[in-house]
């Protein structure tokens, strides 16, 4: 990505670039992107942090007698999209919340986060990278441009065309993203109809819940230009894979890697061990960060990749976390449940806060499972010590409320809100009658 740091290097690509609106950019609890745009004549304003919003507008922030708050723009995130129309071009900026007092607004996800990273590198650590995997459907579009339940095609894994009808979108996706200053290290048709991925290069984590934002809007905007809708839903459709957004992590410190060790076990350090140990200590009370919505719960079920059971292994992929082969710099951890309905800035603190109490309580993980867990029985699983994940929003949400570390890595306010939102939502879930419900029970009963 474009680095800027200063307001003249600011001012001189608005200049060059033709840019006459800016879109200021920040997310709320629940991982919405959500903007302010404004002429480009408000530039100097913005740049001194001095534009306000409306925060009782925006989910989970503050209440009506308590509204106003300030966007304080990241130049780091300076970037101007490559498409035009004769009025100019858009630039955007992702921004930190701060209140009326001048300190980050504790609702804020990103802020929150940076909070995270402090605690970090108080122990130690210069560095916590990721690298996302971000998977998605795309859906046919009808004539009014409404969302249709057809997919554009009926490709598998690794498929091309014609079979892979998405992959002409896929390719413009990713020549926009390269655009904007992404490093795409693979594009490929997944597992399900109509599904696909594409991986870009790792980040530190800020930067990369900021990447995953902006994918996420470029692939909605170009998708759209194809007549098709993107989707992040977990699971769109019965019966075929769902969407996750697996998430590989590793540590750094000022001697490089802390996750490798070439003289431990499998290479990995003791740090890595304890990351990993907080990691499965946490896993159900993590869960509801990042396994956000009722539809979460329909893909981690067995049968389709998607992991059910907190445990962890280097060979197979049907446990909660893989250790990729990779070692030197590549050392990492994937943990496979998040999805992309996640807050990614929310799911990184908690993952992270995760491992750092590991480390700090020098907890070690269990024996590695190197069998398919969805074959073994339950006596079997009981016997090497593996649990489940939560089976619904519902019981992810208590799980949560039990975890302390959850509430530590989230804050007062956006723990009790993230939890307040979820319950309504479950509310609304359980009280809806479904149409399976009525395929069931109609004339049966």
């Amino acid at each position: 990505m474009a680095n800027y740091s200063t307001k003249e290097e600011i001012k001189a690509v608005v200049e060059k670039e033709n840019v006459r609106f800016l879109r200021l950019m920040f997310t709320d609890i629940l991982g919405r992107i959500k903007n302010v745009e404004v002429p480009i004549s408000q530039l100097d304003k913005v740049l001194d942090n001095k534009m306000m919003f409306d925060g009782s507008s925006i989910e989970g922030f503050v209440r009506i007698e308590e509204s106003d708050m300030y966007l304080y723009p990241d130049l780091a995130t300076w970037m101007v999209f490559p498409w035009e129309s004769e009025k100019g071009k858009v630039a955007r900026v992702i921004c930190d919340v701060y209140g009326t007092d001048g300190k980050p607004f504790a609702g804020d996800p990103r802020s929150n986060l940076k909070r995270i990273m402090n605690e970090m590198k108080e122990l130690g650590f210069t560095g916590f990278n990721i690298g996302p995997e971000p998977e998605f459907f795309l859906f046919k579009l009808d004539e009014n441009g409404n969302p249709t339940k057809k997919l554009n095609d009926q490709g598998g894994y690794f498929d091309y065309a014609p079979v892979d009808l998405g992959e002409n979108c896929r390719r413009d996706i990713v020549l926009e993203l390269e655009s904007l200053g992404f490093e795409v290290e693979a594009s490929h048709h997944e597992c399900g109809p109509g599904q696909h991925e594409i991986d870009f290069k790792y980040a530190d984590a800020v930067e990369a819940c900021d990447n995953i934002q902006t994918f996420e809007l470029v692939v909605r905007t170009i998708a759209r230009k194809h007549g098709l809708h993107a989707t992040f839903m977990p699971k769109p459709l019965h019966g075929i894979a769902g969407s996750g957004m697996h998430i590989n992590m590793s540590l750094f410190n000022e001697q490089g890697n802390a996750f490798f060790d070439e003289n431990g076990d499998d290479q990995l350090s003791e740090t890595a061990y304890h990351f990993l140990g907080g990691l499965l200590e946490h896993a159900r009370g993590y869960t509801a960060v990042c396994n956000p919505i009722v539809n979460s719960y329909k893909r981690l079920v067995p049968g389709y990749e998607a992991p059910v059971y907190v445990a962890w292994s280097g060979k197979n992929r049907s446990p909660l976390v893989r250790v990729p082969s990779s070692r030197g710099l590549s050392t990492r951890l994937e943990l496979r449940s998040v999805d992309p309905t996640a807050n990614p800035y929310l799911a990184m603190a908690v993952l992270l806060q995760a491992g750092l109490d590991g480390i700090k309580r020098k907890l070690n993980p269990p024996k590695a499972v190197d069998r398919n867990i969805y074959v073994m029985t339950e006596e079997e699983r009981e016997a090497a010590h593996i649990t489940d994940l939560p089976s619904t929003l519902h019981n992810a949400i208590k799980a949560m409320k039990d975890d302390e570390m959850v509430k530590e890595a989230l804050g007062n306010h956006i723990f009790n809100n993230f939890i307040e939102a979820k319950r309504m939502e479950w509310d609304a879930y359980r009280q809806s009658v479904s149409e399976w419900e009525r395929e069931q029970y109609l004339e049966m009963y």
